[in-house]
């Protein structure tokens, strides 16, 4: 071969060499052995294993988030009346029920996020509007219950003596004037939280209770000897010798 030619021969190759990022003269380096690739192998996986380990005491380590406390269990031996959770609400919007003749479906504030939804059977004893605004006693844990296709979540408090002609004058259980919305009524010298819903409905709280709520000869709402009490004052009703239901 010529110079000339050799050395467009060369050119050409270096050419080819550009084009595909090769430095020129440059060597391909030999493929390891298999004896080097095991051995690779084996650096590689003690290193592993101890990475998987460091992490799995690292999850060990973690602090397990605490289990919420448990709520105290109610006394079963405290007075009756204590388990009762009786507050100070208002009624702050009354209608009479689409389709039951007695009912009335009103809005009550307890003192919670919103109003409590309660049935109560009074169409025959309060109007509509003797109904709205008014200070009543709440007991709110009953269990919710459909009546004729309302949901009731507690019971509004009142006193009712029998009649000659066999019907009942019916009349409220008014906490005073000044007593707080949401406050729970207490009893001079009787202590106690009040139970679950399920708790009263299970004890028959107010099976138990029987007729020992009632008003005394000047109105004032009692549980035996004890005043159902506010920080306001007694809570009291104008019908006299009462039963409280």
């Amino acid at each position: 071969m010529s110079g000339s030619a050799a050395e467009q021969l060369q050119s050409l190759i270096r050419s080819v060499e550009t084009d595909l990022g090769l430095e020129a003269d440059a060597s391909v380096a030999p493929a390891p052995s298999q004896p080097e690739e095991k051995a690779a192998a084996k650096e590689q996986k003690p290193k592993t294993e101890q990475k998987a380990k460091t992490e799995q005491k690292a999850k060990a380590k973690k602090p397990k988030a605490p289990k919420p406390a448990k709520a105290p269990a109610a006394d079963p031996n405290q007075p009756e009346i204590t388990k009762l959770d009786i507050r100070v609400g208002q009624i702050v919007k009354v209608w009479k029920h689409e389709t039951a003749d007695k009912l009335y479906c009103e809005e009550i504030d307890v003192g919670e996020d919103a109003p409590r939804q309660i049935a109560s059977g009074l169409v025959f004893h309060y109007s509509l509007e003797e109904m709205q605004g008014r200070r009543v006693l709440v007991l709110c844990n009953l269990k919710p219950r459909n009546l004729v296709g309302f949901r009731s979540h507690g019971m509004v408090m009142c006193t009712a003596v029998p009649l000659a002609d066999g019907k009942e004058r019916v009349a409220f259980v008014t906490p005073p004037t000044d007593a707080k919305l949401g406050e729970r009524v207490s009893f001079e010298g009787l202590d106690g939280e009040p139970f679950s819903p399920a708790q009263v409905e299970k004890k028959k709280v107010l099976a138990v209770l029987g007729d020992d709520m009632k008003t005394d000869d000047a109105g004032v709402a009692k549980w035996k000897t004890h005043v159902f009490g506010t920080s306001a004052g007694p809570c009291t009703a104008p019908v006299t010798n009462g039963v409280i239901r």
